[in-house]
């Protein structure tokens, strides 16, 4: 079994294999290891069980309008890149590598031994504002699924939990919305520092 096999799985199938017809399937990408070796400063998207291809498409649209370096998302219980997807990612969805997990929590510990930051997003108050949040150095911004948000082991597994201030009558946004709010602070603060 390879080093990569026992840490989760972590293999870059930029067009999603499994999970039924209308899958696309690209087999020569590289893998998330690959990348963070690779990457001074690293910059990811981990979307923690997003279902709708309308939202997928979104995000990696946004992430690859902000520079993410490749968006992770689990094998089960999440969408793959179908062609709703392709659609609404506008192209973005052949040019960001899309890298589906095994186990995000292993995936998680393999970014966090290469010295990611691990900053997930949740809306209660005890998290932090997203705007006291340092994004300049090697991050991966963790994005929970639709309704439900992050799931209790990976909230766990991050180093820092953060909230979009809401001053409106609703308590949450969209998650494609909220991925757009929170890679383009990143990309801000990058920015400032000399990133791009």
């Amino acid at each position: 079994m390879s080093k990569r096999s026992r840490r989760g799985g972590a293999r870059n199938n930029k067009h999603a294999q499994g999970g039924g017809g209308g899958d696309f399937i690209s087999s020569e990408q590289p893998d998330l290891e690959t990348i963070l070796d690779s990457t001074d400063n690293p910059f990811l998207l981990v979307l923690d069980g997003v279902q709708d291809p309308h939202n997928l498409g979104a995000c990696l649209r946004t992430a690859d309008g902000a520079g993410v370096h490749a968006v992770i998302a689990p094998r089960n219980r999440a969408v793959s890149i179908t062609e709703t997807v392709m659609r609404i990612s506008c192209g973005a969805a052949e040019h960001v590598p899309f890298i589906r997990v095994v186990n995000i929590v292993r995936t998680l510990e393999l970014m966090r031994e290469h010295g990611i930051h691990l900053i997930g997003t949740a809306d209660g108050a005890d998290s932090t504002s997203l705007y006291d949040v340092d994004f300049t150095g090697p991050t991966a911004l963790v994005m929970g699924a639709e309704g439900k948000g992050l799931r209790r082991l990976t909230q766990e597994n991050c180093d820092q939990v953060v909230r979009i201030p809401m001053h409106g009558k609703v308590d949450c946004l969209n998650v494609s919305v909220a991925t757009g709010v929170c890679l383009y602070e990143a990309v801000r603060q990058r920015s400032g520092k000399g990133h791009s």
